[in-house]
């Protein structure tokens, strides 16, 4: 992981979260949960035949803050298009979403058939001091489905504020890399990477505007990008 983009964001989650520790339920990274991913406010959401790539996570994926259509996932779409590639992008993503939450819509997301799924969940488990193992057991559950579905899975990993304590940040982010070694993944190593840590590219502490969904976007098309087919 890239060490000093994983600074710039942590400082900025200090200076939001203050000193609370994982124990005493530390700052949500994002809105409270809504009953189901399929919203009015996301077009795509009734699928037009194409493969589809499923953007499943929470506020990050969601685009919170942003006028509806402005997240990554909108934004992916319009990359794929111009470059050819005849997929359709489903935007997945709830604001507030553990990894539990993440599974409790698992059969919604299965029923939609994703040929690839971007997974970016665990921010919220981090920040809420959810015990690890819980938080990797839900990860490898929600995993071993989609692939048992079908789909490829595109792992997009997280980091933590430094003062959630060294111990806890490590078992936290070495969650994800060893889920990719073992289900034999493409990893994001930091799914905010370029964008983190740059008030000029946030709407906030932490969720990108759309200059800095721009800079994710193309950070997403990097990784996605060998997995596709025109």
């Amino acid at each position: 992981m890239h060490k000093k983009l994983c600074l710039m964001f942590v400082v900025l989650f200090v200076a939001a979260c203050g000193n609370n520790k994982p124990e005493e339920q530390p700052p949500d990274i994002s809105d409270p949960p809504v009953a189901s991913f399929e919203s009015e406010a996301k077009p795509t959401m009734s699928p037009d035949g194409r493969p589809i790539i499923l953007a499943f996570g929470d506020s990050l994926t969601e685009g919170h803050g942003l006028p509806p259509g402005s997240g990554y996932p909108e934004m992916l779409q319009a990359e794929l298009d111009r470059g050819g590639y005849k997929y359709q992008v489903i935007n997945a993503g709830v604001g507030g979403d553990t990894t539990g939450n993440g599974l409790a819509r698992l059969s919604q997301a299965l029923a939609l058939h994703p040929e690839i799924v971007i997974l970016e969940l665990g921010g919220n488990d981090g920040l809420r001091g959810i015990p690890i193992r819980s938080m990797r057991s839900n990860l490898d559950e929600l995993i071993v489905a989609f692939q048992k579905g079908g789909a490829k899975v595109v792992l997009a990993g997280m980091t933590l504020p430094r003062n959630w304590g060294q111990d806890y940040i490590s078992a936290f982010e070495k969650v994800y890399v060893d889920l990719a070694t073992e289900h034999k993944l493409t990893l994001i190593p930091f799914f905010l990477e370029g964008a983190a840590g740059k008030p000029e590219l946030n709407v906030d502490d932490i969720h990108p505007n759309e200059a800095g969904y721009r800079i994710v976007t193309a950070n997403v098309m990097k990784y996605l990008q060998p997995l596709l087919k025109k």
